[in-house]
């Protein structure tokens, strides 16, 4: 069983930053493939960004290319997700999510997670 937690959501103006933060507890993170994903409401829950579990290959959704950076620090068990140049249309709530143990390249679907955090909401509004 692993337990993951985000922090970090918030209210921000338009073209503003937030950073996301998701520790993970209960399991072996440095073998998780993590991911990033969004639902705003009304609408499915769309990826945004996956780590491999050695932060060697990353994948980002088109919409936040060039704007979002995902990392993480497997010494302190925990992914980040920079989000810069936010957009009205980047309001939703984020959930971080693991797939593992998984060595090879990290999914972008939503269906190959294991684990989910409760989410944490981006409110993006002047």
């Amino acid at each position: 069983q692993v337990l993951l937690v985000e922090s970090g959501g918030g209210l921000v103006q338009p073209g503003g930053s937030l950073r996301l933060s998701c520790a993970a507890s209960g399991g072996t993170f440095n073998q998780y493939a993590m991911g990033w994903f969004r639902q705003a409401p009304g609408k499915a829950r769309d990826f945004v960004a996956a780590i491999r579990w050695n932060g060697n290959s990353i994948y980002y959704a088109d919409s936040v290319k060039g704007r979002f950076t995902i990392s993480r620090d497997n010494a302190k068990n925990t992914v980040y997700l920079e989000m810069t140049s936010l957009k009205p249309e980047d309001t939703a709530v984020y959930y971080c999510a693991a797939d593992g143990p998984k060595f090879g390249l990290p999914s972008r679907s939503a269906d190959e997670y294991d684990w989910w955090g409760q989410g944490t909401q981006v409110t993006v509004s002047s």
